[in-house]
């Protein structure tokens, strides 16, 4: 009875380490998209130094998980809650990463003006903000329906990131300079794209922690 106290206190641990985790990245994804609507390579350059404390999150994670399998050798069940937080600290760790490439991408704009206002990417990202909030809570909730609405949040996604490219493309031209904005734009775009992926990614994983069944949310 003690062991089995002690072990969901450790499990309630590592989820509470989870949390924090997620909440760090998707700062970091706010910020990150910030420093490129407003040209701020200074705080461009902090989202990326940030990026250590996820990195040190995800050892602290994955050292606690292997700890929880090694000494309580746990069933089924908990042993698949406890893979599936391997797993998201794994996503969550790519998230921080598509982070900094847009922090990467400020800094390399070097603060030319933008050509228009940012409006479209902002938007997304705080859709894949919420999708990652989302993510989360499905797997401290062991909700699978809120783990299968995450494929129609990231249809708006796509859709939004398939228009940001279309008006992208569409104001391309002769001018180097505008059309290499242009591109690096639309790279961000794309690493907001891939992290709604990551998030569906973290939904699948729930379906399955939940019910042993596989379930393609991203299609």
């Amino acid at each position: 009875m003690d062991n089995r106290f002690s072990f969901h206190q450790s499990l309630e641990s590592l989820q509470k380490d989870l949390l924090s985790m997620g909440s760090q990245v998707e700062n970091l994804i706010h910020q990150a998209v910030e420093a490129l609507a407003k040209m701020d390579e200074k705080l461009a350059k902090q989202t990326i130094e940030q990026d250590d404390l996820v990195d040190d999150m995800l050892i602290r994670i994955e050292e606690s998980s292997l700890r929880l399998i090694a000494l309580q050798q746990p069933m089924a069940g908990d042993l698949r809650i406890i893979s599936m937080a391997l797993k998201i600290a794994t996503d969550l760790e790519r998230i921080a990463d598509h982070a900094v490439d847009i922090a990467k991408i400020c800094i390399r704009m070097n603060g030319e003006e933008l050509l228009k206002p940012l409006v479209d990417i902002p938007r997304m990202a705080e859709l894949t903000k919420i999708m990652l909030q989302e993510s989360l809570l499905s797997y401290t909730e062991r909700d699978i329906h809120r783990a299968a609405a995450l494929a129609e949040q990231d249809d708006e996604v796509d859709k939004l990131y398939s228009s940001i490219v279309d008006e992208l493309t569409r104001l391309m031209g002769a001018d180097f300079v505008k059309n290499r904005q242009l591109s690096q734009l639309m790279l961000a775009a794309l690493y907001l794209e891939r992290v709604g992926d990551h998030c569906t990614n973290i939904g699948e994983g729930v379906i399955y922690m939940v019910t042993g069944k596989r379930n393609d949310l991203n299609v």
